[in-house]
Parts: C-alpha cells; structure tokens; sequence
C-alpha cells in the first residue's frame, strides 16, 4: 500500500548535552538525531515539535514516511523512531529519527484492528485481544496503515494465530520474532461460586443432642426432673433424706430410740435402787 511522504523543516545543531538542549527548548524547538547505516556519523538536528506533529498527522501515525530537509545539506528520507516526552506536562523533548531507503526493506510495527464479533462472545465467551501491533518486513512505501483480522468465526475456548492470517501485498510477517503469535482468543466465562445452603435442623431437638437426655425428662434422669427416681433431688422412697430417718443415714437409730445404750454405762443400776 504506498503512502504519502511528508516533508519537515529541520536545522543542524553543533552542540549536544543538557545546556545546548535547554537553550533550544527555550526558542521553541527540540533535540533530534539522524541516525541509520547509510551515513557513519548520526546527525544532530534540531526541529519545530508542532511541525512534527503535523508531518505525522496521517493514516500511518508513526510509520510516516518523511523528507527531512535539512539546511545546507541534502535532503533525507527518515521514519519517526522514538520520542522522549516531559513526564509533567507530556511536551516532547527529544526526537530519533532512522534514515531508510525507498527500494530497501525495513522493519516496523503496526497496529492490529480486529474486524467482525466472535460467535463465542454471542455465546457469552469473553475476547481478549493479545497482540496490539505486529512487526513486519517490507518497503517504506508499502508499509499498511493496520493489519485487519477478521475473528467473527471464533468460538468459545478458540484463538487466531499470526499463521492463520494473509500479509498484505508486498508486507510479510517478521515470525523469526514473535513465531506463531497468537492475535486473540475466545477465552471461557468464568462460573460464580454458589455459597452452600445451610444444614438442616434436626426435627424435635431444640439446642440439644437426640439421645442425650433420658427419656421423659429433657436433660434429667428418668421419672423426675434433675433428681433421683422418686422423689425430687433425693434418695429413693424419702424426699431429700435416707429411708428410716430423715437426714440420717440408712439404718442408723434414731436418738433415744429403743435399744440405744444411755449415756453413762450404769444407767440401769441406779433405776433399781
């Protein structure tokens, strides 16, 4: 695809480093370097950066092809390279430029625009576009403005590699780089964890264990709430003593009961007399 050239104004500057380049901000213009292997030694230039602006205002952006016409020598035939902008205010403050030659091969860049929508992405697939320019080989006459990809054939889980798309005329791919790169997939939709349901009561136990408490007393012994069978908190067949005496033990006699020796062991003499 031939292209127009562009034609920039430029001047050649004796001194290079920081005081010199300051000084030429100062007027309004900006350090540039002619580089390529055509000339031994790179030519200092200093140029106006709106009117570099303006020479790469086309279709082909960076990869213009310029005329830089520099005063007192002969014209040459550059690319825009590479830029050093201020980090601030984005003001340009540095320029490379590569000297080529018309019937000569160069490598360049160039953007890659995606054309159609995948049938995948209809299918609720997600796209991602994995390379964003290529490098290519050709003359810097022919350099395309885009290489277009056509990815509305895609299906969910599939890609499109360099190999699976045609160069235009007279460009071809520089594979020795980036091989069998891949230009953009079709990737699977991700599935939302679902949060698991809580678990079930169990019928009938309210806050406790089934078979924990005895039968017919929730959390006591059986027959009487919290205490032994037959009476409430006591022993079997007295409420809260032993049988026989209440707050005595089992079997022991009662004071004073019948058959108790008396205090003193000769209590029975003393009544006879």
């Amino acid at each position: 695809m031939a292209q127009d050239t562009s034609t920039l104004q430029a001047q050649v500057r004796e001194k290079s480093g920081k005081g010199p380049a300051h000084r030429l901000r100062a007027k309004g213009l900006v350090p540039a370097v002619c580089y390529g292997r055509f000339e031994k030694q790179p030519l200092m230039v200093a140029i106006d950066p709106e009117a570099l602006v303006k020479a790469i205002a086309t279709p082909h952006k960076f990869n213009t092809v310029i005329k830089l016409e520099v005063a007192g020598n002969e014209p040459r035939t550059v690319l825009f390279k590479d830029y050093e902008k201020d980090p601030l205010d984005g003001h340009i403050l540095h320029v490379d430029f590569l000297e080529v030659r018309m019937d000569q091969d160069v490598v360049v860049n160039v953007p890659v625009v995606l054309i159609g929508k995948p049938e995948g992405v209809t299918e609720g697939g997600i796209l991602q576009q994995v390379s964003r320019t290529l490098p290519v080989i050709c003359k810097p006459g022919q350099i395309p403005e885009k290489i277009e990809v056509d990815i509305s054939h895609l299906k969910i889980a599939e890609s499109i590699h360099i190999s699976d798309i045609k160069a235009p005329e007279g460009v071809r791919f520089k594979t020795n780089v980036i091989k069998n790169a891949t230009i953009a997939v079709v990737n699977i939709p991700e599935k939302e964890e679902v949060a698991p349901a809580p678990a079930a009561a169990v019928p009938g136990a309210e806050g406790a264990v089934a078979g924990a408490a005895a039968p017919g007393a929730p959390g006591a012994a059986p027959g009487v709430p919290g205490a032994a069978p037959g009476t409430p908190g006591a022993a079997p067949g007295t409420p809260g003593a032993a049988p026989g005496a209440p707050g005595a033990g089992p079997g022991a006699p009662a004071k004073g009961a019948p058959g108790a020796p008396a205090k003193g062991g000769g209590a029975d003499k003393g009544a006879k007399k």
